[in-house]
């Protein structure tokens, strides 16, 4: 069974869309781990749905949060590391050491409104401000950039007239627990 590793800071609710995937047939992987840099309810929805969670304080551990990881992750003999809403900023090491095994999920439609302090509502404010008709959300695998990696998919939201950062947030937000899972399916079927 391909094995799964997700990391979170938040609310976990691409993390959830993972869950119910693999739980329905859907997505052919087991989600063997999650692990958040921050106390976080994404642990606690992996707690609840009988995964193994950690909680790693990243303001503790600091350069050391990533060895910690990998420890977990190399423990647990992962395929792939999925981060899910997860803000803290990978090591080169450990990018180089996990290369083309780690995807995230951006809220945007990169190139456009990524790179470093762009993330959450900073996005969607960032594309209301420039006048975007549209916006969206892609995965990409992680590189030793911020949002750099290459793309693997991408899904596209309409920015509506009069749309809140909030509101577009929600539209965008829809698509990716569609993305997410659609894209871990795709990287599987290519390894099988």
């Amino acid at each position: 069974m391909f094995k799964i590793g997700v990391l979170v800071s938040g609310g976990g609710s691409n993390l959830q869309s993972i869950i119910d995937k693999s739980q329905n047939g859907e997505l052919n992987c087991k989600v063997e781990v999650v692990i958040g840099d921050r106390k976080c309810y994404g642990v606690e929805r992996a707690t609840l749905a009988g995964i193994e969670g950690y909680t790693l304080d990243r303001k503790v551990l600091k350069k050391d949060l990533c060895k910690e990881i990998d420890k977990i992750v190399s423990e647990k003999g992962i395929d792939l590391i999925v981060l899910a809403g997860f803000l803290s900023i990978i090591d080169e090491e450990f990018v180089n050491k996990w290369k083309g095994r780690i995807i995230n999920i951006h809220p945007s439609l990169l190139p456009k409104f990524g790179g470093p302090g762009m993330y959450g509502i900073k996005v969607h404010e960032a594309v209301l401000k420039a006048g975007e008709s549209e916006s969206g959300c892609t995965v990409h695998f992680v590189d030793t950039g911020v949002d750099s990696g290459e793309i693997i998919a991408q899904k596209r939201v309409k920015v509506l007239e009069g749309d809140t950062a909030e509101e577009l947030q929600k539209r965008v937000l829809v698509e990716e627990h569609k993305l997410l899972p659609e894209s871990i399916a795709k990287i599987i079927s290519e390894r099988e």
